[in-house]
Order: structure tokens, then C-alpha cells, then sequence
């Protein structure tokens, strides 16, 4: 069985304790080994004053005399004499092997059977493959064959065939730029005639290349092939311009659902050891402290074609020539990754979307409420003081009856009399229930008073009261105050 195997270097060290008459140190380098050891039952290990030491046991020497460990070996008795048994337990048959699949979960382990029961097997699965007992559709994969455990599976191919995804397809490279596209065009007349390295990036209104001269071709073909795809997917290619640190920053993208993707395509660089050109080594012999280049980069012709180092779609969408592939061949799977990042970013666009209508609905909902507690505050506050007003007028009242009513049948003076009409003539006017009674004034919608009130944020929408507390924008009324 695995567990007992023993990996060489274990063995070589088991060796060498047995070939010693006594036990032996174990020194901190085969802790390990000897853990492993002793877990296998091969050494025992116990302390001798200070000193960890390990003797060899007899199961070792078994091990070291046969070359298994008796246990493995009494495992495999085991399983031999029970060979029969377990293989009447097999199906006789492939319509048993089948029907066991089914009624399962499409999978039986057998484990580790001997050699009549992984015979029986063997037998009922070829049954089944050569005499028609599978579904229509399905196949019986089987590991083990050999050796180890027995592991049957029925796959259903119908179905794993129509799971997979479509093939990607393929983008044709034309061999000769008859009619280039504009981008093209533009950056081939921006390269120039140099001979040496091609480097259009930050060109504007062309596309970024760093290429070495001789691949210049090939890559004006790839980008014309996969600009004018793109294209024909109702995608466009645009030159774009953006300010990066007072600088001007010029790269090309494709538009998907409004989205820019930028794209640059450069050859990629093989590191080698520098070679002192001679203008260094004079430089060296005149000052010893100047210190040269320990290695190159060298074009090694493999191109790549993605997003910019800068962007932050850097590991995105980048494809490159591999060792069984070409970057021609691997277009249609660029402009997938596209496609796949733009929809995600238009999916995450849709829920900040949500995410900040919602804000926005709970923002004037919360206004609307501050709102309505700010006119019941007012209305409460008008209303107390009306009733602190009519209870001032009532005890005005009472206290001219009471003067009134001390004189008795006697005259009252008349300055006392002018004091009593006055009296009750502010009695009159403090009384609220003197005149008709009206809704008060709302007061006005401050934003300091109703963002204090909700403690929010006044100024993060656009106010929906006007001067006279009106609610002025009917589309973001809310159905409710929650």
C-alpha cells in the first residue's frame, strides 16, 4: 500500500542504522526522516540522557531483508484470500454495470480489487462497451485498469458536448495589405524608413508599435486584420489623446459599448550578457568607478499584442506568440476577451446605476421626511402658542371679573374702570379664538435646517424646494417616506 512505501533516501538512512551494532544519534538533519521512520514502524526513537537516538525494529528488518513492509505484505494476503468473495459481488454482466451507474450517481469505486475481481469488472465493462447496454448518447470511462483503485463513470457526452462553449472564431491575416486600414496607412507613413527598431507609440493618429524592423510587416497585417474585425462587429478604433502629468499621452482604442480598450503591440525582449562597446572601456580606463550594464534587451521576434503597461486593463487581454501557438491565431480570443470585458463592465456600470438611483430615491425620501417633521415641529410650536395665548386671555378675564366683582354695589372709580376696558380689550386680542382659525404658514425648506433634522448631506442632490417650501421636482417625489 502507499502509506508504507519508503522513498530512497528514508531507505539509505534505515540501511545504515541497520549496518551499525548500536543505536544510533540522530542528528538535526534527519528529524524528518526519522519521523517518517517511526511512522511506518521501520525505527523507534527515545532519548538516551540528552541524546535523541533510533533503533531499527524488526518490522525494519523485515522491510530491509524483502523489500516491503510486512504490513503491506499481510494487507495483500488479505486482500488475495478475499479475492473470491468480493468477486462474486461483481456485476456479471454489462446491463449490471449500467443499471448499478444509473441508479447511483453515475460512478462506482472499486477499491484496489484483486486480480479476479477487477477480472469480473473488466469483464462487464467491455460487455457493456461491445454489446449495446448504453444509453443512447453515454459512454462508461473506467481508471484502473492495471492497477490501484477501479473507477467507472457514465458520461453523458450529448450533454458535455453541448456544455462546452463555441469554438472561438478565427481571424483571417491577409499576406499582402492591398487596401490598409486607415490606422494602418497612418502608421506605416509615421515608421518612416528606418531601419532599426519601429517605435510609433505616442504618435498621434497612429498605432503603437515597438517592433524591430523586420516584423514591422507582420504587424501591420495583424493590426489591419483585427481593426477591420472589430469594425465589422459594429465596434470602432479610435485615436485617443489624454493628459498624463502635463504630458500629452497618445494611444489607440477600441470602442465597445463605450468603452475604450487601448491597445498597443510590441515585440518582445530576451535579456543577454552586455558587451562593452569600446567608447565603455575607454570610459573604464579613464574612470575605474563607472559602472557598466550587466545585460541587454534583444528583440526575440515574438510579438504581443494588449493593453499598455500603464493601463489598468494591463493583464486583462494581452496575447502573445507562445510555443505552439502564433499571436495570429490568437486574435479571435482578444477580441473575445474584449467582448466579455465589456459586458462586465456594462453589467457593473447597470448596478452602480442602481446602486446610485436607490441612493438617490432614500436621499429625497429622507428630505421629504425631514420636510413633513419640520412642518409638524412649526404647526405644534403655533399651536402651543395659541394655547398659552387663549389660557393668558381666560386669567385676564377672571382677574377683571374678580376686580369687578370686589366693588360690589359700589361705583368703580373711573381710572380703575379705563384699566379694566383695556384689560379685556387685550384679552381680546391675545384670545386666538377671538378670530377665525387657519392653517398656519409652512415655514421655509432650508437645506442647513432639513439636512440637520436627518442628519445628511444637504447639497449631494439638487434641492426640490423652491423660495416658497414648494416641492419643485416631481420626478424624484417619493411614493414613500422609508
Amino acid at each position: 500500500m502507499v502509506k508504507y512505501t519508503v522513498p530512497a533516501p528514508q531507505a539509505d538512512w534505515l540501511r545504515e542504522l541497520a549496518a551499525l551494532p548500536d543505536a544510533v544519534r540522530i542528528s538535526p538533519g534527519r528529524t524528518q526522516v526519522a519521523r517518517a521512520l517511526e511512522q511506518r514502524g521501520l525505527i523507534k526513537r527515545t532519548w538516551r540522557g540528552s541524546v535523541h537516538i533510533a533503533v531499527v525494529t524488526a518490522e525494519g528488518r523485515y522491510y530491509l531483508k524483502h523489500g516491503k513492509h510486512p504490513r503491506h505484505v499481510q494487507a495483500e494476503k488479505e486482500r488475495l484470500e478475499d479475492d473470491s468473495a468480493q468477486a462474486a459481488l461483481a456485476p456479471v454482466g454489462g446491463a449490471e454495470l449500467v443499471s448499478r451507474l444509473q441508479s447511483g450517481s453515475g460512478k462506482i469505486t472499486v477499491a484496489n480489487p484483486a486480480p479476479r475481481t477487477r477480472g469480473r469488472w473488466r469483464a462487464a465493462y467491455y460487455d457493456a462497451l461491445h454489446n449495446g447496454h448504453l444509453p443512447a448518447g453515454h459512454k462508461v470511462r473506467w481508471n484502473g485498469r492495471q492497477r490501484g483503485d477501479c473507477v467507472f463513470t457514465l458520461v453523458n457526452e450529448e450533454a458535455k458536448r453541448a456544455a462546452q462553449p463555441a469554438p472561438v472564431p478565427s481571424i483571417d491575416i491577409p499576406e499582402v495589405l492591398d487596401r490598409p486600414h486607415p490606422l494602418v496607412r497612418a502608421t506605416r507613413k509615421a515608421m518612416g524608413r528606418s531601419q532599426g527598431t519601429v517605435d510609433t507609440r505616442g504618435r498621434p493618429g497612429s498605432i503603437p508599435l515597438h517592433v524591430s524592423r523586420p516584423l514591422a510587416d507582420r504587424a501591420l497585417r495583424i493590426m489591419h486584420a483585427l481593426l477591420s474585425k472589430a469594425e465589422s462587429r459594429g465596434y470602432t478604433a479610435e485615436p485617443q489623446t489624454d493628459l498624463q502629468r502635463g504630458e500629452a499621452v497618445h494611444t489607440l482604442a477600441i470602442m465597445i459599448r463605450g468603452q475604450a480598450f487601448p491597445l498597443v503591440l510590441t515585440e518582445r525582449t530576451t535579456k543577454v550578457p552586455h558587451e562593452p562597446t569600446p567608447k565603455e572601456l575607454r570610459q573604464k580606463e579613464s574612470n575605474p568607478w563607472i559602472r557598466l550594464p550587466k545585460y541587454d534587451e534583444e528583440f526575440n521576434g515574438r510579438l504581443a499584442l494588449g493593453a499598455p503597461a500603464q493601463s489598468r486593463f494591463q493583464h486583462s487581454y494581452t496575447h502573445s506568440d507562445g510555443a505552439r501557438w502564433t499571436l495570429e491565431s490568437r486574435l479571435g480570443h482578444l477580441l473575445q476577451d474584449l467582448e466579455h470585458l465589456a459586458a462586465e463592465g456594462e453589467r457593473r456600470d447597470r448596478e452602480q446605476e442602481l446602486l446610485e438611483a436607490e441612493r438617490r430615491r432614500r436621499w429625497y425620501a429622507a428630505i421629504a421626511q425631514a420636510r413633513e417633521h419640520q412642518i409638524d415641529q412649526h404647526r405644534a410650536k403655533v399651536l402651543g402658542e395659541q394655547m398659552r395665548a387663549w389660557n393668558q386671555a381666560a386669567e385676564i378675564r377672571g382677574f377683571c371679573q374678580a376686580a369687578r366683582a370686589r366693588a360690589g354695589t359700589a361705583p368703580i372709580p373711573a381710572g380703575e374702570v379705563e384699566w379694566l376696558q383695556w384689560a379685556e380689550a387685550h384679552a381680546a386680542q391675545l384670545d386666538p379664538l377671538h378670530h377665525a382659525l387657519v392653517t398656519p404658514p409652512d415655514p421655509p425648506a432650508r437645506r442647513e435646517v432639513l439636512g440637520e433634522l436627518v442628519r445628511v448631506d444637504a447639497y449631494t442632490y439638487p434641492w426640490p424646494f423652491d423660495a416658497d417650501g414648494r416641492w419643485v421636482l416631481p420626478q424624484e417625489q417619493p411614493t414613500d417616506s422609508n
